[in-house]
């Protein structure tokens, strides 16, 4: 079998098992697989498969119509050029939150470079507290999460962008996990934020993959906006900054929970489907 009718086969099993985008999908099992950028296959549409590429790929592509996630099934994910480990233990990351690490990177490089601090609250892979630590590195980050296994995946993840010694990893629940004295120049987080019942209606990849306590938000979605608005103040430096993502239609809800709280929501930034997606609010 050629690589063109490994792909036109595959693509056309993915169709049936309603993945969407089958064919970018198989593109991308099979330059993993064959260790070359995508674009590459074109260049080579003739070359025949060995039988046990062929036989990788039918298992790639079997798990794929299951609706394990691309990402688990290749290990990793490329978030802001890092790459980023990837396993049932943590969110996978999505484009989207590349525009939140963004944000924050830009916001501590105009703090002063020797005693700038960041949170990077419910850490999961660990990829904001990665980005924030490679380009602030005289920042000093700490990254916290609850659950040890998602931990332990943060660390591997920022031990292969090394990273190790300028974030610190905290397990526990949240603010409990700090010291009482502790301030932040910056509160990062892209915590859980859809309603508990929704989370049985979203695509399988995300329901059956991605771990509960990474989505679930509480009844309306919203408890952790609620619980940092009232919360994350102590942590703050005066002249700091917390930022959050949220989901599709939350926005005004969050803005009017942080004013509630007598926070000054700064903006609210959108994605890149021009969808409200980021607060910035500062005390």
């Amino acid at each position: 079998m050629t690589v063109l009718e490994a792909i036109q086969k595959s693509a056309d099993f993915l169709a049936k098992k309603g993945v969407e985008s089958p064919r970018l999908q198989t593109e991308l099992l099979l330059a993993h697989l064959l260790k070359m950028p995508r674009m590459n296959l074109y260049l080579n549409f003739e070359r025949a498969l060995t039988t046990a590429e062929t036989d990788a790929l039918r298992e790639f592509v079997k798990r794929r119509g299951q609706r394990e996630p691309l990402q688990h099934i290749t290990g990793s994910v490329s978030f802001c050029g890092f790459e980023i480990a990837v396993n049932r233990h943590a969110l996978v990351p999505r484009p989207e939150t590349e525009l939140l690490a963004e944000e924050g990177w830009q916001f501590l490089a105009t703090r002063h470079p020797s005693l700038v601090t960041a949170l990077d609250f419910g850490t999961g892979t660990g990829c904001i507290a990665i980005a924030l630590a490679v380009k602030c590195p005289n920042a000093k980050i700490v990254a916290t999460d609850i659950l040890p296994e998602t931990l332990a995946l943060a660390k591997e993840n920022a031990a292969r962008n090394s990273a190790t010694e300028r974030i610190k990893f905290l397990l526990g629940d949240g603010f409990a996990a700090l010291k009482a004295e502790a301030k932040f120049d910056l509160i990062i987080s892209n915590p859980p934020y859809i309603p508990t019942v929704e989370i049985k209606m979203l695509q399988p990849e995300v329901r059956d993959f991605d771990p509960r306590a990474a989505l679930d938000g509480g009844v309306d979605g919203l408890d952790f906006y609620r619980m940092f608005a009232a919360r994350a103040k102590p942590f703050l430096k005066s002249d700091g900054k917390i930022m959050v993502e949220f989901g599709d239609g939350q926005a005004e809800a969050i803005r009017k929970i942080f004013e509630t709280e007598k926070w000054i929501v700064e903006v609210v930034k959108e994605d890149y489907s021009q969808r409200e997606r980021i607060l910035i609010a500062k005390l």
